[in-house]
Formats: structure tokens, C-alpha cells, sequence
């Protein structure tokens, strides 16, 4: 799923579950690595959590919210808040983890 500026707010901080955010951009190289990580994680995880990605240059409204400095930035939200944060690439074991503690 990809998450903006726009979709933000309904998608992940009004979401009814919880949501993993890959902050990311395309030069980045480390996220170029998460990004079939997040994708297993979506397949997997399926309805019962919310898995996307947002592009921090093109959203940078939110990327300045949640005071992004280095990507890639993993924040796992519940209740439109913040209960996880990683910074730089992670193992879909790390992340599934934390996920379904939440689920």
C-alpha cells in the first residue's frame, strides 16, 4: 500500500489496525532492500494489519510530522500512535514480530 500526505490520516492514524510505515525514497539504496521485505510482510500479514510504504520526498508534509532524519524509518502505529520505531533495514522476522504482538 502506498501511503501520502493525502491518505495519511484516514489510512494509518484512523486505522482500526495496526499499520507498519516504511519511510523511504527511490535513491536510497538500503531502501531499495526493504522494499520486498514490506512486501512479503503485506502478503502475510493480510487484513488483520496494514503494511505500505511512503515516499519522503514526494511527502514531505508527513515526513516532517514524524521528524524523519534518516530512511529507511520503520514506525509500526496502533490507535494513530506511535508504539514502534527502527531505523535502517530490518528483517521481516523483526518486523512480523512486533506486528502480531499488536494484532
Amino acid at each position: 500500500m502506498e501511503f501520502t500526505d493525502q491518505n495519511f490520516e484516514q489510512e494509518v492514524l484512523s486505522s482500526e489496525v495496526p499499520v507498519l510505515v516504511d519511510f523511504w525514497a527511490p535513491w536510497c539504496g538500503p531502501c531499495q532492500m526493504m522494499g520486498p521485505i514490506v512486501e512479503e510482510l503485506a502478503k502475510e500479514v493480510g487484513e488483520k494489519a496494514k503494511v505500505g510504504k511512503i515516499n519522503v520526498d514526494e511527502n514531505g508534509e508527513t515526513s516532517s510530522k514524524f521528524g524523519i532524519m534518516s530512511i529507511p524509518a520503520i514506525k509500526i502505529f496502533k490507535g494513530g500512535q506511535i508504539v514502534k520505531e527502527f531505523v535502517g533495514v530490518q528483517s521481516k522476522d523483526v518486523l512480523k514480530k512486533e506486528l502480531e504482538a499488536l494484532m
